[in-house]
């Protein structure tokens, strides 16, 4: 009953948290939009099959119609809250509403090229869940991993360096998550064996990884461009028929080999950490190591394969910063992705699913901010970014729901201690 009576609480939590935001949204989107101006959608970007070409609806009837199917997410989330069930489905239509709200009454007279901005966010997501993946593997093995903005940034470097020189993208990409399982070793070698503490191992680690990265640009790739730093990037791979279908298509079946290689690693992953024997293993070795260890489970063994194949995860995300997109390597290109990745771990509440959400959030609200600054929405861009992070902080502060990480995250494990 106690359990069941806290989880009402936080579900009570969330449902007031949409309300008092249903009736803030309102009053900016709604009541502040104009009804002279027109907001145009857009939904095709290339060859697909034509539902509809584009959508023109007037600013203040797209923000009362977006805001009625917010309202129904608060409605749908108070009724499954009164019947103790999850807010899944309320939380959704209401995100999805406000998000269109808003769009109506900011990019009033514009055009919003919407399928386009899904596609923008998928692709600004992809190296954000190959982190979260990679977190993720780590936390649940009890090691916390900081380092995922280093093994991004290597696997990025080396992938360029080698797909320049043998002017060969592949090989790019077969190297990259070498590259992120060599930075893994740094981190499960010291943190593992030597327990040395692990959050301070992943920062230097990173500030590692870019002074060498950084060395080797301006002493390597900047003089000797053509041969070091030209590598080309992989082409869009259409799926037949599933491209085809209306903004669908050309959203998650209209991409790169690194994307589809990233649905097959969150299946795996989602599939194995709770479906077979290894994942039972793992989640063990990071909330209880020492009953792990008393059924004849080697805890350290098995975070050190962990965390090695957390690497090549992540390695595999950083190669999609330049064989994957823009092709030549730049200083910093990461831009602090691993820490945004880290964040989403924490957002999706150290779960696959909820990583993935909480990584697509994010790149639709940096993929947002970009196409409003373009089309001279006059709202600053730094706001959209703020977003984000923003409800990070609420997520991890318990308003809306208990964020906890697995039991022994960060504390090292020998034999003998509790």
């Amino acid at each position: 009953m106690n359990n069941l009576s806290e989880k009402q609480k936080r579900q009570k939590r969330g449902v007031i948290v949409m309300g008092v935001s249903f009736l803030i949204f309102s009053t900016l989107f709604y009541f502040r939009s104009n009804k002279a101006e027109e907001v145009t959608f857009g939904f095709i970007l290339g060859d697909e099959w034509k539902l509809i070409n584009e959508w023109k609806i007037d600013s203040k009837t797209g923000a009362l119609i977006f805001l009625s199917i917010a309202l129904a997410g608060v409605l749908v989330s108070y009724f499954k809250f009164k019947n103790n069930k999850n807010l899944t489905l309320g939380s959704f239509l209401f995100g999805f509403g406000s998000i269109l709200a808003f769009l109506c009454w900011a990019a009033a007279g514009k055009f919003i090229p919407f399928t386009g901005l899904l596609q923008g966010a998928i692709m600004l997501s992809v190296p954000l869940i190959f982190g979260s993946m990679s977190g993720l593997l780590c936390e649940k093995s009890g090691v916390i991993n900081i380092a995922i903005e280093g093994q991004l940034l290597f696997a990025a470097f080396i992938s360029a360096v080698v797909a320049s020189f043998f002017q060969n993208t592949l090989y790019g990409l077969i190297v990259a998550p070498i590259a992120g399982a060599l930075i893994s070793l740094i981190l499960a070698y010291f943190s593992i064996r030597f327990q040395v503490d692990q959050v301070i191992l992943g920062f230097v680690i990173n500030v590692l990884v870019l002074g060498l990265t950084n060395f080797f640009y301006t002493t390597l790739l900047v003089p000797y461009e053509d041969k070091w730093n030209m590598g080309g990037s992989f082409s869009p791979i259409p799926i037949p028929l599933l491209s085809k279908i209306p903004i669908i298509g050309p959203t998650l079946f209209n991409q790169t080999i690194i994307v589809y290689l990233m649905y097959i690693f969150v299946i795996f992953i989602q599939i194995a950490l709770f479906k077979s024997r290894w994942g039972l293993r793992t989640r063990a070795i990071g909330e209880l190591p020492v009953a792990a260890d008393s059924v004849g489970i080697d805890v350290n063994r098995l975070r050190f394969k962990n965390v090695m194949l957390a690497g090549l995860v992540a390695g595999t995300g950083g190669a999609y910063f330049t064989v994957g997109a823009v092709g030549p390597f730049s200083q910093n290109m990461t831009a602090g992705a691993g820490f945004i990745a880290l964040a989403c771990l924490i957002f999706g509440k150290w779960t696959p699913r909820g990583a993935i959400i909480a990584a697509l959030f994010f790149g639709f609200a940096n993929n947002l901010q970009g196409n409003l600054s373009i089309i001279g929405v006059s709202i600053p861009s730094e706001f959209m970014l703020m977003v984000p992070y923003i409800a990070t902080i609420i997520a991890v502060s318990g308003v809306v729901g208990r964020v906890r990480a697995p039991a022994a995250d960060g504390i090292p494990y020998s034999r003998g201690n509790k």
